[in-house]
């Protein structure tokens, strides 16, 4: 019955339906887009895998002066990864970006734009143990020499 009531209170539009309903809005708008840039930089997902540097520079340059714009390649292939980075020239530049850019279409794909994180280090490469002569073992198959 208090489903009912509920839901005859959403389809006939009262004010407490309406109202909650934006408050959820702005919930959901908050945590999306809530954080607020520190730095110039974007990180640009979900491109299609035949975007280049250039195009995505051609896409995002009306929104303010671009310091750089590239895509992430794989290094065998040289094909784009689907995601990249863009560098404005201030803060205000990049969240007018952010604004108008995310959720749009670009080659065909829908792009998502988000502030950029910092690099994580990388822990160091752990030394080789192997012997330089002698016997081996290889974890997969077995004695080797």
């Amino acid at each position: 019955m208090a489903f009912a009531s509920a839901f005859r209170r959403v389809l006939n539009g009262s004010s407490f339906a309406s109202s909650s309903l934006q408050q959820f809005q702005f919930q959901f708008t908050a945590i999306r887009f809530g954080s607020t840039l520190t730095a110039p930089k974007l990180f640009v997902s979900g491109l299609s895998r035949l975007t280049t540097d250039d195009k995505l520079k051609e896409a995002f340059s009306p929104f303010g002066q671009l310091v750089e714009a590239k895509v992430i390649t794989d290094r065998a292939s040289g094909r784009s990864k689907g995601f990249g980075f863009v560098t404005y020239a201030s803060i205000e530049e990049a969240e007018k970006a952010r604004e108008e850019m995310n959720a749009k279409f670009l080659d065909g794909w829908v792009i998502f734009v988000d502030p950029a994180k910092p690099r994580e280090p990388r822990p160091p490469p752990q030394p080789n143990h192997e012997p330089t002569e002698g016997f081996r073992t290889n974890k997969t198959i077995g004695w080797c020499g």
